[in-house]
């Protein structure tokens, strides 16, 4: 097993289906480009005469796209930015916040890692697409799920304020679950 000497960028993803650790190698001298998604080889290039460019790959359970562009800043000097779905990280993030709610949660000594996707209502436990049953309820809305024979259940309910919209709450063992923040 070689030793990763090139590494020159790591970033970690927070996606749906868990955190990725995305790491690249570029050997500025051989022309050699590694991309490694949680640990895992997913593009090796040997001898590329051009050093700058862009390596594209998917990440996750959701095949979600993304793209390690590689620019030259000065001299031999490289610039390394990592897009996911077309967006920088930044503005993919700052997205996600809107387009997501995620809470982490402890059941008989095992972490979980719940997330709800708003715009599909989508429910994601530790990598897992849950099976959900939604129903409608006085104040709003409740999607039910079960995570290690623990009920779960995701209440909706509108803020009464336009600018907040709709507030999504986690309930275990009818205790509520506070946000996490990513």
């Amino acid at each position: 097993l070689e030793k990763m000497t090139d590494l020159v960028a790591v970033w970690e993803v927070a996606l749906s289906d868990g955190v990725h650790k995305i790491e690249f190698e570029h050997g500025t001298t051989s022309g050699k480009r590694v991309v490694y998604v949680d640990g895992k080889e997913e593009i090796r290039r040997e001898w590329m005469f051009k050093l700058v460019g862009k390596e594209t790959f998917t990440v996750g359970a959701t095949k979600t796209k993304a793209t390690i562009n590689i620019d030259a800043v000065s001299g031999f000097a490289y610039e390394y930015t990592l897009e996911i779905n077309g967006k920088s990280l930044k503005k993919y993030l700052e997205n996600r916040l809107k387009t997501t709610n995620t809470w982490i949660l402890s059941l008989g000594g095992t972490d979980y890692r719940v997330v709800l996707e708003k715009d599909t209502m989508d429910v994601w436990c530790n990598g897992q697409k849950m099976e959900t049953a939604g129903e409608f309820v006085e104040d709003g809305t409740e999607t039910h799920f079960t995570v290690a024979d623990h009920s779960c259940c995701i209440k909706a309910v509108s803020s009464g304020k336009r600018k907040e919209g709709i507030i999504h709450t986690l309930i275990v063992n009818d205790r509520e679950i506070p946000e996490a923040v990513e």
